[in-house]
């Protein structure tokens, strides 16, 4: 599943292409994609708006459309988000291993622009969406989804009380809830841990207050770099314009395990934790 940074980029490269652009129509071949609307709702509410922005929130990007109307998108683990120009290169983010077909099998949903270009939501596992930002949505967002780690809000005070409150978490569960901390998945959690010299099944209550003060520190540190590589291409993600990320010679543990440390040379180990594989260095990290 793309992250915070991989959702950042698709979010900066499509709205070089989107903002302006007026819907003139939405092919709806899956209809649980737009679920709880139903297709007819879902066409009428937005055919004939105006793109106005993108945002992101989380690992969910938002496209922000004339008349206050926004839709939710969450790639989730298959989802790709396909931009078809009438002359130029075609771009695309998400999922990397499915053909970049326009329309291919597993398109759900497309958007059709009035300037003849086409925007199509891919999704194989049929397990993303796309939803109207309805107030109960909105409320979600605002209430239930955690502080963004790249926000001004994020200091190293927030951060400590977020850990204080949930002593018996280890540091892992804690990177990993979405409604303490948004947009931090397995790929940021591992590296945040590795480069604080943490391992990630730490109980909280055993960090120390440098240790903290480090994690928070890494925490923005990763996700910058990787925003600024244009993500990780791990199974599942490719940038938007169809491109991998360049994040990958950075990773020191994710997807290494039975690799040698960069640092150590220890063996990188891999177990499942908080529901997740997890990789460590075992001579790094305490």
């Amino acid at each position: 599943m793309p992250e915070l940074p991989e959702v950042e980029t698709i979010k900066k490269e499509l709205k070089e292409k989107l903002p302006g652009k007026i819907i003139s129509g939405v092919e709806i071949l899956w209809a649980k994609t737009v679920s709880p609307a139903k297709p007819f709702d879902f066409k009428k509410i937005i055919t004939d708006k105006k793109i106005l922005n993108l945002e992101r929130r989380a690992k969910m990007l938002i496209i922000n459309l004339s008349d206050k109307i926004s839709l939710l998108i969450h790639l989730k683990m298959t989802g790709q988000l396909i931009f078809v120009p009438k002359t130029g290169k075609i771009v695309s983010g998400g999922h990397p291993t499915m053909d970049v077909q326009t329309p291919g099998r597993h398109t759900r949903l497309i958007f059709n622009f009035r300037d003849g270009e086409t925007l199509y939501f891919n999704d194989m596992r049929k397990f993303g969406w796309v939803k109207i930002l309805d107030e109960k949505l909105k409320n979600h967002l605002k209430t239930e989804i955690g502080i963004e780690p790249l926000s001004s809000n994020f200091t190293l005070s927030t951060f400590k009380k977020i850990l204080e409150k949930y002593p018996n978490r280890t540091v892992k569960q804690i990177l990993l809830d979405q409604s303490l901390i948004a947009g931090i998945g397995n790929i940021y959690a591992d590296e945040s841990a590795y480069l604080s010299h943490i391992l990630p099944m730490r109980k909280v209550k055993t960090l120390k207050e440098k240790e903290m003060t480090n994690l928070h520190k890494n925490i923005m540190a990763v996700l910058k770099l990787s925003i600024k590589k244009k993500g990780t291409s791990s199974r599942n993600y490719l940038r938007s314009t169809g491109e991998k990320g360049g994040f990958v010679p950075h990773l020191m543990v994710y997807g290494r395990h039975n690799e040698t440390c960069k640092k150590c040379g220890a063996q990188i180990k891999k177990i499942k934790h908080a529901g997740r594989g997890t990789h460590y260095c075992p001579g790094c990290q305490k």
